[in-house]
């Protein structure tokens, strides 16, 4: 893909950049730039740089399915609500207020007067125009709308009335001029949502990446190119994109939020974030100090980090490290489609039994992680959600080799040599695949290929069914049990069915998880639900369609003058109230 360039504005505000006490530019150059003092302590100026090991895959809000592109697409999109950084509870974003009647099922929803969208030349003048209610409606109903560049329908399949009947007619080229019956456009700033049942989640959904929201005139004029030309109303916009290098994120200069201080946001100028696929050399550019921030650590260097965080010495006392347990779940999938070999339930439990997780988590990871997958597919972040209940799988090699025969392959005969597909991230994937590789030949005499792909092909490939074991991570982007049980959900019999299936990427399906689920999600409680929850993702781990190998533990290191950027265990990232302070000359703001 050719540079978009950014605008002669955008130019002069980067070449005054350069002038600042900040030491650094978006490119890394070393360049300083001054810091303008605003309210409360609190800094204005200055280019926060990250890094990505994997390139994005879509920022079209329908299309979002990685956390790369989520990451990216948070800081430029909004929904009508979000979530707040500190403790993830779901908070007003575009909405400004919100009603729900008695049943549960009719949410009335105000939107905020102030918002506009990002200036593009999607808009005839230029300038980005007001949201309005119009707006939030064509968003949503292109989430009800059958299209190869909607993979997030499954977020309003059986939950808002009509929406399952719309994606229908329009997969058959019919979809009703009226839209869907259960998003109704009150007046310009009021819209009315109809659920077919009640769902205490509604909120949350409405602040997941899916539900983001962006002006018509954008689809009308890129299409699916808004995979790589987002328009919102976020804190940053798009500015250039370096196809696998970088991404640069210049400030909102009229974006609508303001701080405890009355302080605008962002504080930012800009954002860039690279794409640097080893962990070793994003480590090595943060110490440089070309980078401000480090998520996941390279396995070889954890003991020292930790080692100077505990003694206070060493070269990584200076950095602030931050670590939380995370809603995050690692584990490999089965491909159950009919016919396909781990369509055999006692062959998934053999190579379940056969994977030491211990091991995996005490030596290929150098414990960079929370706790062994010895239980369920929920991570164990929940106070409320006992996970200790469920019964998962630990090594038993008797137990294997007793399923491996079962299922007719004693000893690994005939058994045919099977790929595990994964995508780079560092080096900790491969190094969990080799020893996975290692487990089962050893236990089982299985021979196991091991494939890596870029993440856009391996998303391909998996959604497309094209895989015998994927390498896996489910990153809640909400916080709740359901949003792990959510991808195992089958529901309508013709969704397994499809050329590309998501989130079920396994094809799992059983009628009494299903039944369960769905009654969780019409608890009126979330104590209600979370028991529901529970039950069925005790029926999930007897199936086997999974091996939970880790609970992730989140590792990040960020440069002394970061500041305001709380840690949380969903790597929940709102960049729009950072801001950089150090201790130099600046000026009043």
């Amino acid at each position: 893909m050719n540079k978009r360039w950014i605008k002669l504005s955008l130019l002069c505000l980067l070449a005054a950049a350069c002038s600042t006490t900040q030491e650094h530019t978006a490119d890394g150059s070393g360049s300083a730039s001054e810091l303008r003092e605003g309210q409360g302590g609190r800094y204005y100026g200055g280019i926060f740089r990250a890094n990505e090991t994997e390139y994005i895959k879509n920022l079209y809000p329908p299309a979002i399915t990685d956390v790369y592109s989520y990451r990216v697409a948070n800081q430029v999109y909004e929904g009508l609500f979000r979530l707040k950084p500190d403790n993830l509870t779901v908070i007003n974003g575009l909405a400004e207020s919100h009603t729900m009647d008695e049943s549960g099922t009719v949410y009335t929803i105000r939107l905020r007067d102030d918002v506009y969208f990002h200036d593009d030349p999607c808009f005839g003048t230029g300038k980005g125009r007001k949201l309005i209610a119009d707006d939030v409606a064509f968003c949503l109903t292109r989430l009800c709308t059958f299209s190869p560049q909607n993979q997030n329908f499954a977020v309003f399949s059986g939950l808002i009335k009509g929406a399952d009947a719309y994606y229908a007619a329009s997969a058959k080229g019919s979809a009703p001029a009226t839209g869907v019956s259960g998003i109704e456009v009150l007046d310009s700033r009021t819209l009315r949502f109809t659920l077919t049942r009640p769902n205490s989640m509604f909120l949350m959904h409405l602040a997941r990446p899916a539900c983001f929201i962006y002006p018509p005139e954008a689809w009308e004029k890129y299409g699916t190119d808004m995979s790589r030309h987002p328009v919102g109303t976020g804190p940053f916009k798009m500015g250039t994109i370096e196809e696998n290098i970088s991404i640069l994120l210049p400030k909102n200069e009229r974006y609508w939020r303001s701080d405890a201080f009355g302080n605008q946001l962002p504080f930012l100028d800009a954002l860039n974030i690279q794409f640097i696929n080893s962990k070793n050399t994003e480590l090595l550019e943060f110490r440089k100090g070309n980078l401000d921030m480090v998520y996941r650590l390279p396995t070889e260097h954890i003991i020292e980090i930790l080692d100077n965080n505990q003694t206070g010495s060493g070269e990584f006392v200076k950095y602030e490290l931050q670590r939380e347990p995370e809603m995050v779940t690692q584990y490999l999938t089965f491909n159950m489609t009919d016919r396909k070999l781990f369509s055999n339930k006692d062959l998934r439990k053999a190579i379940s039994y056969a994977i030491d997780r211990e091991k995996i988590l005490n030596f290929a990871l150098n414990n960079e992680g929370y706790a062994a997958g010895n239980h369920g597919i929920t991570p164990p972040v929940f106070a409320d959600y006992n996970i200790s209940e469920i019964t998962g799988f630990r090594l038993n090699v008797d137990s294997a080799r007793y399923y491996l025969a079962k299922a007719g392959y004693p000893n690994g005969k005939g058994f045919p040599k099977i790929e595990l597909m994964l995508n780079a991230e560092g080096d900790r994937n491969t190094n969990v695949a080799v020893e996975i590789q290692k487990q089962l030949s050893d236990y089982l005499n299985i021979q196991v290929e091991i494939n890596t792909y870029p993440m856009a092909q391996l998303l391909e490939r998996a959604f497309s069914g094209k895989f015998d074991m994927m390498r896996s991570a489910w990153y809640a982007d909400y916080p709740s049990p359901e949003n792990f049980l959510w991808v195992f959900y089958s529901g309508s019999a013709d969704r397994l069915s499809r050329d590309q299936v998501y989130p079920n990427i396994g094809r799992y399906n059983n009628v009494t998880f299903n039944r369960l689920y769905e009654q969780a999600l019409q608890a009126r409680s979330i104590k209600e639900a979370n028991d529901l929850f529970l039950r069925a993702e005790k029926v999930l781990m007897k199936d086997a369609p999974v091996i939970v190998l880790w609970y992730d533990e989140g590792y990040r290191l960020l440069q002394s003058y970061v500041k305001n950027f709380p840690n949380n265990p969903m790597q929940y990232r709102d960049l729009g109230e950072v801001y950089f302070q150090q201790a130099r000359t600046l000026r009043s703001q």
